[in-house]
């Protein structure tokens, strides 16, 4: 990344892998923490393969490594293990997610204190890195909504007293372009100007998206040196409709035998590990969002959409008018809000290892293309009560 004037995202997470590699090569200082800030999931994975390259080596993986969820591990649980040297690994690395339980249903004083009291005397053989992705920091910090400001400055006040602050700030559509135009290069390939832009502009500069449509196009475009804009065409825009927009729309019009064939279709065509299991995930939950925002917001047409999302935040071109149609199937904000609760509970089971990830894919769009069960009225519940 160096030599290019990038965007605050990028900037940060080149600044956090070098410190990173200059500490593991022992020419700099590592932190005793560090608070991932953001929920842009490409920068992230950056972060986090830096971290595991340079401190968990693979034959010491399930000895050095740790994976916290503070909704079901305590904060004392998480320091307990950092202050707790291994016997087996010279090193141990602690990923903590689900940060906001900190900031959640009271002050939480015994928590901070004790935050404090181990990184006034921390552990040297432990890194602990808090994943904040509870959080949205868009390309343009001037645009962070109230919301996420106030909780970006409670994180500065307490863990990032202690800790190293990375700002994940979502890619804006230049450093996208850079980005995609440079990956080319580093594989010998050179990506066109206007194949770049529309596969930018296609996904909606969603940096997960556009890495794995590029690595996609480098496979196709192997033997000629170049990728062009009718290569973009032909491979990304197309798929895009058949996959994740085609699967959106069987689960909202409640069609679970095509919205499990498409899925199927989805997972056959891309990486069916864990890291390709998330990345549907996160791409369904972004999708639901959009509708929410849609239905919310009573978008009829496309060209309101677009006033109604925000940069970053929009769905390709193509699929505008699919999505406004789709949005429009359910009939309250609490239909989408269930499908987006699915879809996190998903998301805990698929970070908890289970032994099946397809089965939990496919137990979800069951799920989201089900018609959601009718609550008892109020009446019968007492009276059910009542009777026992």
């Amino acid at each position: 990344m160096s030599g290019a004037r990038w965007g605050a995202g990028f900037a940060a997470t080149a600044r956090f892998v070098a410190e990173i590699e200059a500490a593991q090569a022992g020419t700099g200082k590592l932190r005793a923490g560090y608070v991932l800030a953001g929920d842009e999931i490409f920068l992230l994975d950056r972060c986090r393969a830096a971290v595991l390259k340079a401190f968990v080596p693979a034959d010491l993986r399930d000895f050095c490594l740790s994976e916290f969820d503070l909704t079901s591990t305590s904060i004392f649980e998480v320091l307990d293990r950092a202050q707790t040297p291994s016997l087996m690994a010279p090193f141990q690395v602690i990923f903590v997610r689900n940060v906001r339980q900190l900031y959640t249903r009271g002050a939480k004083k015994d928590e901070f204190a004790a935050l404090a009291r181990y990184f006034h005397s921390p552990n040297p053989q432990a890194l602990l890195l808090f994943v904040a992705d509870f959080l949205r920091i868009p390309s343009d910090a001037r645009r962070m909504e109230l919301d996420d400001k106030n909780r970006y400055e409670r994180l500065t006040e307490t863990l990032g007293e202690h800790c190293g602050m990375v700002e994940l700030a979502r890619a804006n559509e230049e450093d996208a372009m850079r980005w995609a135009v440079a990956t080319a290069q580093q594989a010998d390939t050179r990506l066109e100007p206007d194949a770049a832009r529309e596969l930018v502009d296609a996904l909606g500069a969603d940096m997960m998206l556009v890495a794995s449509e590029l690595e996609k196009l480098l496979l196709y475009a192997t033997g000629r040196g170049k990728i062009t804009l009718g290569d973009v065409e032909t491979m990304v825009l197309s798929a895009k409709q058949r996959t994740l927009y085609e699967l959106t729309d069987a689960i909202s019009a409640r069609d679970r035998v095509r919205a499990l064939a498409l899925l199927q279709g989805l997972l056959n065509s891309s990486d069916a590990g864990e890291e390709g299991a998330i990345g549907h995930l996160y791409m369904l939950a972004k999708t639901f969002r959009q509708m929410l925002v849609i239905l919310e917001k009573n978008v009829r047409d496309s060209r309101a959409i677009w006033q109604a999302l925000w940069q970053g935040f929009r769905m390709p071109p193509f699929a505008a008018d699919d999505l406004i149609r789709q949005a429009r199937r359910y009939k309250s904000r609490r239909e989408l809000t269930r499908a987006l609760r699915l879809v996190a509970r998903a998301d805990l089971e698929l970070r908890s290892s289970p032994p099946d990830k397809r089965l939990v894919l496919e137990r979800l769009v069951y799920e989201l293309a089900s018609e959601p069960k009718a609550s008892a009225p109020a009446w019968a519940s007492a009276q059910l009560s009542f009777e026992s």
